[in-house]
């Protein structure tokens, strides 16, 4: 008879350990934004803080963790949408979730440009995640849902520009972010569009950081 009793011992304390250190971290980072404590998190886990350090040897690793999994979901959602029958609802769908994530949680904004982004987990995530919004991008511009000169890289930049201009406001009225969406994509629509003054952006890549001479 196979034994199908839950794995115990010091890995399953291992791996327990280092979900409730991601739960209680995503939290906290969220609601605190990037200068949460390792303290704290060890805290809000119920562990020792030199556990946290054992399953993150900093601050930046642990963000970094924290990262690859709003990546992944947000990779995963894209990758669904593209199966939808409607390719400008469903561009419309991810770019809805991608800033309710972002107003939700203050600390990713606040970790662009640190060095958890040079993570090259990191780095090759958010070439995945810039990856399929091309796809969904090409999608609904094909089936004439949004403006032929609007790339995906264009749409993974304004999640974080409608965040930003809500960002001040969020605090006494959470959803406001639900406006300046709905005016961004009146914007990316095709109808009486002008054409745009500058050419798009490139690819949303970061490049490997730079070794010292």
């Amino acid at each position: 008879m196979t034994d199908t009793t839950p794995a115990s011992g010091p890995r399953a304390d291992m791996i327990r350990n280092r979900r409730l250190l991601l739960t209680a971290a995503t939290e906290a980072f969220a609601e605190g934004g990037v200068d949460v404590s390792m303290s704290e998190i060890a805290q809000r886990a119920g562990l020792a803080k030199g556990t946290v350090f054992r399953h993150f040897a900093s601050k930046d690793d642990l963000l970094a963790a924290i990262m690859l999994q709003l990546l992944g979901r947000l990779t995963d959602l894209a990758a669904r949408l593209l199966e939808a029958d409607d390719a400008g609802t469903a561009l419309r769908d991810f770019m809805t979730a991608g800033v309710e994530a972002l107003a939700a949680d203050q600390a990713f904004c606040d970790v662009i440009g640190r060095p958890s982004l040079q993570h090259a987990e990191v780095r090759d995530a958010i070439g995945r995640l810039g990856d399929v919004v091309e796809d969904l991008t090409v999608r609904a511009k094909e089936r004439g849902a949004v403006r032929a000169d609007v790339t995906g890289t264009d749409v993974m930049l304004l999640l974080g520009g409608i965040h930003q201009t809500a960002a001040p406001l969020l605090d006494t009225d959470p959803l406001l972010w639900q406006r300046y969406l709905e005016l961004t994509l009146d914007g990316l629509r095709d109808s009486g569009a002008r054409t745009l003054p500058h050419p798009p952006p490139v690819r949303l890549r970061l490049s490997a950081p730079s070794t010292p001479s």
